[in-house]
């Protein structure tokens, strides 16, 4: 079992937890995910690695409440357990001095951009950074952010924080600033803001990785469930990537896919609610 030893409230639906996993935590690198499993019965959750301290064997997880397998485990406290958690899974970031790089995290995808600023700071490279989210309450980790970047943008869609604008926007003019300078750009986010990242960088030809959250089942490229089209075919998100070519990416059937199970999983969340409230009455 894999013990929760720390829990913080990012806001009303994004939580934070650092995990006992020595053995995944001595292995984990920048990019890479884990498979998670509240008890024997539930979903397997994938979710990228926020961060990871090899010395205290624990692995930090970001994640946001949209479903009910990610609301009931927002529920779980301090000293609950992870049946399962299993990594590190996936392909790292590659990571060597390219230079001048641009590190892009919206909502939630600020969590894993962390790490490979991190890294990509460590290497040598400058680090140009821009996070953003909805609102100021659905940002975190500025400061992190900051510590690991030579430059960093914040942006809100609503203006409530930082620059109102979406993260397209100063991505653009820093590659008109920095044209020919800017090696690299990572992006980690809602897809349809990759997508739109994806459609900034290409005018300059700059190669632009992100990194894919699909459906996914056994996180081991076994199911087929994760597949994504790229220019060059088909691949496994969970066992050829998570990190693709942004402008290899088919990104239409990929949103298509995302919205497959809408109906089932809005049916769990009233059924899981239902439940816990006639629980809470008994």
């Amino acid at each position: 079992m894999y013990k929760i030893l720390h829990k913080k409230v990012l806001s009303d639906v994004n939580k934070l937890m650092v995990v006992s996993a020595p053995d995944v935590a001595r292995k984990a690198q920048a990019g890479q995910f884990v498979i998670v499993r509240i008890d024997e019965q539930g979903e397997r959750i994938p979710l990228t690695i926020a961060d990871y301290d090899r010395e205290a064997g624990t692995i930090t997880i970001i994640f946001q409440e949209v479903g009910k397998s990610t609301m009931h485990m927002g529920m779980l406290n301090p000293g609950d357990e992870f049946a399962t958690f299993t990594g590190p899974l996936g392909h790292e970031t590659e990571v060597e001095n390219y230079g001048t790089v641009v590190c892009v995290g919206g909502g939630v995808g600020i969590a894993p951009i962390y790490p490979i600023a991190r890294a990509l700071k460590e290497a040598g490279n400058r680090v140009l950074s821009i996070i953003g989210a909805r609102s100021k309450e659905l940002l975190f980790w500025e400061d992190r952010m900051r510590a690991v970047s030579d430059e960093l943008v914040v942006c809100t869609d609503d203006g409530s924080y930082g620059r109102k604008a979406l993260v397209t926007e100063p991505l653009k003019e820093m590659l008109e600033e920095h044209r020919g300078e800017i090696t690299r750009v990572w992006a980690i986010g809602p897809a349809i803001m990759m997508k739109f990242v994806a459609l900034t960088t290409e005018p300059f030809e700059v190669p632009t990785i992100v990194s894919l959250n699909t459906i996914m089942i056994d996180g081991t490229g076994m199911c087929g469930g994760c597949r994504v089209k790229l220019k060059e075919g088909a691949k496994f998100v969970c066992a050829d990537g998570p990190e693709f070519d942004a402008h290899q990416v088919d990104w239409d059937l990929l949103l298509a896919r995302q919205r497959y199970y809408l109906d089932e999983e809005k049916r769990a969340v009233e059924q899981w609610e239902h439940k816990c409230r006639l629980e809470a009455q008994g």
